[in-house]
């Protein structure tokens, strides 16, 4: 790898000054203030009776504390002729998202690992091409996938994909969250797989180590930070998607994830958001698990391929 020159070594030491000021860190501590006091008052909302919430703000909760579970209960517990209780769609979410993250590291792995590493022809345009297709508004993928997965592919007269009776089941929404997935996926493991030094991949191979050995030996090992990076921005859109999961689901209450029945807990005159409350702090529950877990990987594999030294 290069060596990195005085002018980038001063830049660097001029923007970790800048960054590690008294000034950036209190901003810094502002932001996060200002950025939390929603979720708090959510907290201190969905743990409230519903008396109080009606007639006085959250704020006014350290005057006069009252605490009661029973809107967690209302939202977890209590279902509707309707719609079922809630904690049944949160096992529905968890099997719509631990695949649609599944799915698509597993395959831009493998895929980032060629485009960084093989040689071949057309391999940059390959690259290029799936970096565009984040452009992409996925509305307009919307109809196409839903004839796909419901008509299956016709062309000329010729069944080129036949209609495999998968409605209504969590496959449609498994591929599609994987089709929408993969370009990020592949980016940022690809910027992060071409840091990986070169003489260390050539030591592998002198030493008689395949690619796939190459693979599961070194890179894959190396490549954790990028994959953990990747795993939260998944797991973030998949659990708190509403889209994907209400149009693949196509209407059934049996793979609905949490966000479908959230979306219809409150009254079309606004009655029952105090349930509401409960249940969307529910629903924040696993993310954080997840964010909080895997957050010392973060920045390292968001800031892949970001700069060379």
């Amino acid at each position: 790898m290069s060596t990195p020159s005085l002018p980038e070594l001063s830049t660097r030491k001029k923007a970790k000054d800048i960054f590690s000021s008294p000034m950036a860190s209190a901003a810094a501590i502002l932001i996060a203030v200002i950025w939390t006091i929603p979720t708090f008052g959510l907290l201190v909302t969905s743990i409230r009776p519903e008396k109080d919430i009606n007639t006085s703000g959250w704020w006014t909760f350290f005057a006069n504390p009252s605490f009661s579970l029973e809107n967690y209960e209302k939202a977890l517990f209590v279902g509707t002729g309707v719609n079922p209780p809630m904690f049944l769609y949160f096992f529905n979410s968890l099997a719509v998202t631990i695949p649609s993250v599944i799915f698509p590291i597993t395959l831009a792995v493998f895929a980032a690992y060629a485009l960084a590493w093989f040689e071949f022809k057309g391999r940059d345009a390959i690259f290029f091409t799936i970096f565009a297709l984040q452009v992409i508004p996925l509305q307009l993928t919307l109809i196409p996938l839903l004839q796909l997965f419901a008509k299956g592919l016709v062309i000329g007269g010729v069944t080129l994909i036949p209609d495999l009776g998968i409605t209504g089941t969590y496959i449609p929404i498994w591929i599609a969250h994987t089709i929408f997935g993969l370009p990020l996926a592949i980016f940022l493991l690809h910027n992060f797989l071409r840091q990986i030094p070169r003489e260390l991949v050539e030591a592998g191979r002198v030493d008689g180590a395949n690619w796939f050995t190459l693979f599961t030996k070194i890179v894959l090992p190396l490549s954790i930070p990028a994959i953990a990076s990747f795993l939260i921005f998944q797991f973030l859109w998949v659990w708190n998607d509403l889209l994907v999961g209400l149009t693949f689901g196509a209407g059934s209450k049996s793979v609905a994830p949490m966000t479908v029945r959230l979306a219809e807990m409150v009254g079309t005159r606004g009655s029952g958001w105090e349930v509401l409350t409960a249940g969307a702090f529910v629903s924040i529950v696993v993310p954080l698990i997840v964010f909080f877990a895997l957050q010392r990987y973060f920045v390292r594999g968001l800031l892949a391929g970001s700069i060379k030294g």
